[in-house]
């Protein structure tokens, strides 16, 4: 690629350090949305790993959840992991937690560490694309991959 964004490059610096050939694809689609996404990449909407950060509601804590792109996150199992009830984050929350836009939140390269749930859904794919930093780019990795390089818990996150 030739230029990254910054919030581009903090993405593709998380997979460098893992020594891992994965890079960071920008696309001339959005891949705002897992539909979209899916659509640029030529890909089931499932195979999107989408980010959806959700906010304490007694800690105030940021909780990011990494979910199969058709999955509809069940609240209550989300506020069953992490010990509390949770709340969808605000657009700034969001900002503020990971350093990205909703529509290009990465499940890695956040300014802190952050606690990161996996829908166990994710494991049923070989490959999956998450965001990368921006609502045009996206990366490749696999479900081990994606556990390795979140430290993220899996569970049962899917509504239904």
């Amino acid at each position: 690629m030739a230029t990254q964004s910054k919030s581009n490059a903090r993405v593709q610096a998380a997979l460098d350090a893992r020594g891992w050939t994965l890079e960071v694809v920008e696309l001339p689609a959005s891949t705002r949305t897992a539909r979209e996404a899916a659509a640029a990449i030529g890909c089931t909407v499932s195979q999107i790993a989408k980010s959806i950060v959700f906010r304490g509601e007694d800690s105030d804590d940021p909780v990011l959840v990494v979910a199969s792109g058709t999955n509809r996150v069940d609240d209550a199992a989300v506020a069953a992991v992490v010990g509390e009830p949770v709340a969808l984050a605000s657009p700034d929350f969001v900002r503020q937690a990971t350093g990205f836009a909703i529509g290009g939140v990465a499940p890695c390269g956040h300014p802190q560490p952050l606690r990161i749930l996996l829908d166990e859904d994710l494991a049923n794919f070989e490959l999956l694309w998450a965001a990368a930093g921006t609502p045009r780019s996206v990366f490749s990795i696999t479900p081990d991959q994606l556990g390795t390089l979140t430290g993220g818990e899996w569970s049962r996150l899917a509504a239904g």
